[in-house]
């Protein structure tokens, strides 16, 4: 992972820009002069959803327009990105990238309607979440080693649940699997993150690697148990379990998320985006209204954001080839 990610899921990296920037300098640069669309590739009360609403909100506090959030789920986030690649890039429209639209999707697809890089201008990331990786309380594993020494002595017998066939989570599974030696996990779909974890609830399933947001609730309950984060430090918010990098050197998988507009978006504008993007997340309010959604605040210059996008292509697209999957 690019080095802003990998200092930890609770990382800012915050540029040296007044916090109080807001209507003045985007008035100044006579932008934005109308409502700004931000167009969300998944539905509403989603990760994406929630992290966009935020972030939106304080976007709109800053520049003094109106930014009207546009959910456009459908076709595993194709039909979002796509409308978002095609838009006028006058910067009044904006979109929020995430690990499957600029990270899982490009890897599954031979032909996408969008090129997630030549079609896109980086702004700025703007947060993350860990994924935890959940069992069953029935399961005989209480950590990363000894569900590795479980799946060893029961090869192929112990399913494993995603949202879905290609899906960022059933990614994640196939990367574990290819850093311990090719162990043999049956992957079980779902249609969507809520019916796969109640499986793992319900016993249907041994265990998945959900987003913290899904999960932390149910760990909290006790109806699955957390054997570890996936993220390349311990979280603070559960500083007790461990990583499973502790146990698989280099393993690491966080769901992300970065505002972009369209290629051809003026510079001016990208940067009096990534201005106020960068300033407002840096706010308590802003960071506070995020970690109370499982999600941690995360920001920096599109130069970052691009080298990050581009390390995510890479990383996931070897794995889906790998694992020998594709979705066309």
């Amino acid at each position: 992972m690019p080095g802003f990610v990998a200092r930890g899921i609770h990382a800012v990296l915050v540029l040296p820009v007044l916090l109080a920037i807001g209507v003045s300098t985007a008035t100044a640069q006579g932008y934005p002069n109308k409502p700004v669309r931000l167009i969300i590739a998944q539905g509403a009360g989603s990760a994406t959803d929630i992290m966009g609403r935020i972030i939106g909100q304080k976007i709109s506090d800053a520049v003094g327009q109106q930014v009207v959030v546009d959910n456009r789920a459908g076709a595993g986030g194709l039909l979002g990105t796509e409308l978002a690649a095609k838009a006028t890039p006058d910067g009044h429209t904006l979109f929020l990238a995430s690990i499957s639209t600029h990270g899982v999707n490009p890897a599954l697809y031979r032909k996408l309607p969008y090129d997630p890089v030549r079609d896109f201008a980086p702004v700025s990331m703007t947060g993350l979440t860990a994924n935890l990786f959940v069992v069953h309380p029935s399961v005989a594993a209480a950590t990363v080693g000894e569900l590795i020494a479980l799946l060893k002595a029961r090869p192929g017998q112990l399913n494993f649940a995603s949202p879905g066939n290609g899906s960022s989570q059933h990614l994640a599974i196939e990367l574990f699997k290819s850093m311990t030696g090719g162990l043999k996990m049956m992957h079980v779909p779902y249609k969507g993150g809520p019916p796969a974890i109640t499986a793992v609830m319900a016993g249907e399933v041994a265990g998945m690697i959900p987003a913290m947001p899904l999960a932390l609730p149910h760990v909290k309950s006790r109806k699955v148990r957390a054997i570890a984060v996936t993220t390349a430090a311990r979280i603070p918010e559960m500083p007790e379990i461990p990583t499973v990098a502790e146990t698989v050197p280099g393993f690491e998988v966080v769901t992300w998320y970065g505002l972009m507009a369209p290629a051809a978006t003026p510079k001016t504008v990208v940067a009096t985006l990534n201005k106020v993007v960068v300033a407002q997340i840096a706010l308590p309010d802003t960071r506070k209204s995020l970690a109370a959604s499982g999600l941690s605040p995360l920001a920096g210059t599109p130069e970052e954001m691009s080298r990050f996008v581009k390390a995510e292509l890479a990383k996931w697209a070897k794995v889906a080839r790998d694992a020998g999957i594709r979705l066309d």
